[in-house]
């Protein structure tokens, strides 16, 4: 059976490659970024040559980070971001911006650019544990940036379709509809949920010095890298070598991280697929979190042998508790039925759960995606807490607030499908805040709920569908 339709494509980079949509250009979103940036940066020249030849390594890229790319870096940078080791913020580094980059441009061009440590800090993950995470200085973020516009323009012409993580004019809703187009679409009835234990914190800095330099020639920028992953981290006044791994925070991270991910993970499986799989394979990549829809259970359970190989030779392992293969998919729903085994398993991606379901219009199989419910109650519970620390703020401050929080967190969840979670998030914070206005004071308690049903109208958005159906954004 062939893998190939008429188009030339396979059918995994069938699924994997977003279409276009009504009134954008014919070019995909990725190609529509660079075109715009990269004549902006002189860069065009380069992402041209990387296109054309796959195998051209690039010499001379450092005189690309000139002045005007400092400058436009330094802009980019988040303008009230916690600060390094240096303490230096953005606004006191651009009371002598022009003098500043002068420095800085002929310190890296003459050699002389040293890298400061990345300052670790820990920040609770929704499991309980901790995640360090390290903030660099402000020149290491201006360089690191300039150095991030050089390099996309080259591995954005290399990295595959099913990538989609920290990559210009790419989301995590991308991401998310690939695997509900691939499943709904595909000859899917096996899902490999896997996950990298540890990641950014092993990353091998000899293996990805290697893969830099099958692109990368110019020893100047390599050197610059090679500073980066060696300075080091600093926790509480002591410093300490980093002999693996990129500082989870580092600008730069996300595409070393993609770098990495590109030689040791994406070209393997592509090349695994065509030559090894029985029947069809897809991928789809967010960063170090992944899943696989197989046709056959035996090259699913190959694959995860194989993976495992694959991940010890380059440093890393798969996390035992959160890599799964489970039976998933259209014909997954009446194999449980007939074994009377209940419902498939379900998997957790990029925040949602995916359950194997019915639509209620006709029947058909599809995809429900809902809001995996630890995470729908840490935000409910850290909303709560806030809410007691600004009880007596005035009503519309903390009204006002409210609306902040919970139209980021429905542009992120309102997904079709989700709004019976959503429905529930909306109601519990409703709730609330009514019960922190009542506890304000004795009067509080007495007001009536006609009252408070005006604040909520005011100030609670209300729960609507706010992204296209999968199958209308991510036309395949």
């Amino acid at each position: 059976m062939s893998d190939t339709p008429s188009n030339g494509l396979s059918t995994a980079d069938c699924v994997e490659r977003r279409a276009t949509t009504k009134g954008n250009s014919q070019k995909s979103a990725g190609e529509a970024t660079q075109c715009v940036f990269a004549p902006l940066f002189g860069l065009e020249r380069v992402r041209q040559a990387a296109k054309k030849d796959k195998k051209q390594r690039f010499t001379a890229l450092l005189h690309h980070l000139d002045l005007e790319l400092l400058g436009r870096a330094y802009q980019k940078l988040n303008k009230e971001a916690a600060t390094g080791v240096d303490d230096v913020t953005w606004e006191s580094y651009g009371e002598n911006l022009e003098e500043n980059l002068e420095g800085l441009h002929e310190r890296v061009h003459k050699g002389r650019y040293r890298a400061k440590p990345s300052k670790r800090i820990w920040i609770p993950k929704s499991d309980g544990k901790q995640r360090p995470i390290g903030i660099a200085s402000l020149e290491d973020k201006i360089v690191q940036q300039g150095l991030i516009w050089i390099l996309e323009v080259i591995y954005e012409e290399d990295f595959k379709g099913f990538s989609y993580g920290f990559r210009p004019a790419r989301n995590q809703h991308m991401a998310l509809d690939a695997v509900y187009v691939a499943i709904t679409q595909r000859k899917v009835s096996w899902v490999l949920d896997a996950d990298i234990r540890g990641f950014f914190d092993n990353i091998n800095h000899n293996w990805l010095m290697r893969f830099l330099e099958h692109r990368v020639g110019d020893k100047r920028v390599l050197r610059l890298v090679k500073k980066f992953l060696r300075a080091g981290v600093s926790e509480d006044g002591q410093w300490s070598m980093s002999k693996s791994g990129t500082p989870q925070g580092a600008v730069i991270s996300p595409l070393l991280a993609n770098i990495y991910l590109h030689y040791a993970l994406d070209l393997w499986v592509n090349h695994w697929r065509k030559t090894k799989a029985r029947g069809e394979v897809i991928i789809i990549r967010y960063a170090d979190d992944f899943i696989m829809g197989f046709q056959y259970r035996d090259d699913a359970e190959s694959m995860l042998r194989a993976l495992k190989e694959r991940m010890a030779k380059f440093n890393l392992e798969l996390h035992e508790d959160k890599t799964r293969l489970i039976e998933f998919g259209r014909f997954a729903m009446e194999d449980c039925r007939k074994r009377k085994k209940g419902k498939p398993e379900s998997f957790d991606f990029l925040g949602f759960t995916h359950r194997c379901a019915k639509r209620r219009s006709d029947g058909h199989f599809t995809v429900r995606r809902e809001t995996i419910k630890k995470r729908l109650k840490a935000k409910l519970d850290a909303i709560k807490i806030e809410l007691r620390r600004r009880m007596h703020h005035k009503v519309a401050k903390t009204g006002q607030w409210l609306r902040s929080v919970i139209n980021g967190y429905l542009n992120y969840y309102s997904v079709p499908g989700n709004q019976p979670a959503l429905t529930t998030f909306r109601s519990e914070i409703c709730k609330a805040w009514v019960k922190t206005l009542r506890r304000r004071s004795q009067a509080g308690a007495s007001k009536k709920w006609a009252r408070y049903s005006k604040l909520i109208r005011t100030w609670i958005p209300s729960v609507i569908v706010r992204h296209p159906y999968p199958n209308q954004r991510l036309i395949v």
